[in-house]
């Protein structure tokens, strides 16, 4: 039969065939060469395949006709890591006077805000050093307090390390099952679920997670401080109230 003499609809399915045919040929040489490829890059090609997923689209030139796309998709576990990377990266610590001596108390830092919130104590100096990850002190002076949290400011001149701004989620977006993010005394990371949202605060059973200290979402968003209560956040509500004041009211 000559090629010449088929009309459209042949050559359609012909064409099909021939991409079948080719495609099936592909896979089975993709699959002995990966039978005979090291280890290494059998895992790399075996990761890349794990982190896509494939969604249909209809092609505008052929009716009938799919074509497949392939879009990347984040998993849980390194929204995850990156957001306890985030939370471990604005965790300071206030001291007095001198380095030299204990911290004082564990704070979270505010980069948007330029500001360090941490648990309101009597310990706590109206003029303090703030020490960031990696050991750079700036001096800071509370600016705002309350009740249950209190802020540090600092000058306009101060240098301050350049960290990833987290937004602050407010308890009204908050729900019962969703994954709290905190970091205990000594640096390892803890989840729970959070149990209650209510006017107390956010319920969630953070073992080890230091008054202070800042609690977050799989996404790195601010969900509240850590109040040094065992399982009670104090929510992000409070921060953002502080923030906004203009004297220092009680919460």
């Amino acid at each position: 039969m000559n090629i010449e003499d088929l009309n459209k609809t042949q050559l359609l399915l012909l064409t099909i065939l021939v991409n079948f045919i080719t495609a099936i040929a592909t896979a089975v040489l993709t699959v002995s060469l990966l039978d005979q490829a090291p280890p290494t890059v059998t895992q790399t090609i075996n990761h890349i395949v794990e982190r896509t997923v494939e969604t249909a689209a209809q092609t505008t030139q052929i009716p009938g006709i799919v074509t497949k796309q392939t879009t990347v998709i984040i998993k849980d576990e390194d929204l995850l890591s990156a957001a306890i990377a985030a939370n471990a990266a604005r965790t300071v610590y206030i001291y007095k006077q001198s380095t030299t001596t204990p911290a004082i108390a564990t704070a979270t830092y505010i980069p948007k805000a330029r500001a360090v919130v941490t648990v309101t104590g009597a310990a706590l100096p109206k003029e303090a050093i703030i020490v960031f990850p990696g050991g750079v002190a700036v001096p800071a002076s509370i600016s705002r307090a309350g009740a249950t949290l209190t802020i540090y400011g600092f000058a306009d001149t101060a240098k301050i390390p350049n960290v990833s701004s987290p937004d602050l989620v407010k308890s009204t977006d908050l729900k019962q099952g969703q994954t709290a993010v905190g970091i205990s005394r000594d640096g390892r990371a803890t989840t729970a679920i959070i149990s209650k949202v209510d006017a107390d605060g956010v319920q969630a059973d953070l073992a080890g997670v230091p008054a202070g200290a800042g609690v977050v979402n799989i996404s790195g968003d601010l969900i509240g401080i850590a109040t040094g209560v065992p399982g009670l956040i104090a929510s992000a509500d409070k921060i953002l109230v502080l923030l906004s004041a203009t004297s220092s009211p009680a919460q």
